[in-house]
């Protein structure tokens, strides 16, 4: 039950946001990724962690991001790669 919420939300292949282009689900998400971090803080009493708090959201959501596009174009140039030649065809 826990990981059905947490895809809905977070799995941009299923959450509502999946039509949208990919940098503009990434950028909506940033957004949204501050906005909790500002609720949390404030919730929380600790709004001295909230610059900290957004630096570590953006490294983290960048990171992501990064890895993906790096795992997307290493597959796309894979399909094109025949391995008894051992050379992209």
């Amino acid at each position: 039950m826990i990981k059905t919420f947490y895809n809905t939300v977070m799995d941009p292949n299923i959450n509502p946001l999946r039509a949208l282009p990919k940098y503009v689900r990434f950028q909506i998400m940033t957004v949204l990724s501050i906005m909790w971090t500002t609720i949390f803080s404030v919730w929380s009493g600790l709004t001295y962690l909230f610059g900290p708090s957004v630096v570590v959201h953006m490294l983290l959501a960048l990171g992501v991001v990064f890895t993906a596009e790096i795992f997307r174009y290493v597959q796309k140039m894979t399909r094109y790669y025949d391995p008894s030649h051992g050379e992209l065809i």
